[in-house]
């Protein structure tokens, strides 16, 4: 595992994290498309080792996620869980997507037709995804 050093465009806010994985993930739900106009692309970090600094601002956008951005820029920084804090740090962040390759694609049969993301790697449907980062019941959300 390496040290991630990333900031927002405008330089306002710096995260530092500890990777997970050196992979990157795509997201094509409604939200994620509105959120970043295209793809939501996040790094697998390990959990806690996430250091902020800056001006951040989060939006809670479902019963079980929240999206933060810088609050000067607007850059996207992460998305999260809310029943757990697991943070999916934005892979713009870092230079060159923190060297990681694409290796899944969440909510895939929601893509729009117009693009496509090359390589063969996992690609769940909304309902494995939701499945995936969905509390279970009986879980606090």
């Amino acid at each position: 595992m390496s040290e991630l050093k990333g900031q927002c465009m405008c330089g306002a806010v710096s995260i530092t994290a500890t990777r997970a994985d050196p992979v990157i993930r795509a997201c094509h739900c409604d939200m994620c498309r509105r959120w970043t106009s295209s793809t939501y692309m996040s790094v697998p970090t390990a959990p806690g080792s996430i250091a902020v600094s800056g001006p951040v601002k989060t939006y809670r956008s479902s019963d079980w996620a929240e999206r933060a951005f810088c609050d000067t820029c607007g850059s996207a920084l992460w998305y999260a869980t809310v029943h757990d804090d697991h943070k999916s740090l934005a892979a713009g962040l870092f230079d060159n997507a923190a060297n990681n390759t694409m290796a899944l694609e969440f909510f895939s049969d929601l893509k729009p037709e117009g693009y496509a993301l090359a390589g063969d790697h996992k690609r769940l449907t909304a309902t494995e995804t939701i499945a995936l980062f969905a509390p279970e019941e009986g879980e606090d959300q």
